[in-house]
């Protein structure tokens, strides 16, 4: 997994406001393109990522400001990834093409647990519905 948390911090770190502002956009769209992955090894993934994209929404709206920057941009660096058809392992794999896009997201929950779970707590989400650790 240290891997995945390193890419995940510097991709991260190469989150701007440009690129915040281009997600922001896109994001209703990817809502919707989420909601159809069907990955059931990865049953979680699809809550996780709904999520993220409303703690995302939630922060950069300033509808909920205690959530860590660094936390927001690693949210928007996983969103960004998992959108991407073409990654580490091409979704498009039977079986295995969601397995990189759950682990980056699992990477960015576990890192930012804290910070997720007061999100969740205070928007009225089930962190357990969420959690890497369900």
């Amino acid at each position: 997994m240290s891997e995945f948390v390193q890419y995940v911090n510097h991709g991260a770190s190469r989150v701007t406001p440009k690129v915040v502002e281009l997600v922001l956009r896109q994001l209703p769209m990817w809502k919707v393109e989420f909601t159809q992955i069907n990955a059931p090894k990865f049953p979680h993934l699809v809550d996780q990522l709904e999520f993220l994209a409303d703690a995302v929404e939630d922060f950069a709206e300033g509808a909920y400001k205690d959530l860590p920057y660094f936390a927001f941009a690693e949210a928007v660096f996983a969103l960004t990834y998992a959108h991407k058809k073409i990654d580490i392992i091409p979704d498009l794999l039977p079986e295995i093409g969601r397995a990189d896009d759950s682990s980056i997201v699992r990477a960015v929950l576990i890192q930012n647990e804290r910070g997720f779970e007061k999100y969740a707590e205070a928007q009225g989400f089930n962190w357990k519905k969420i959690t890497s650790k369900p």
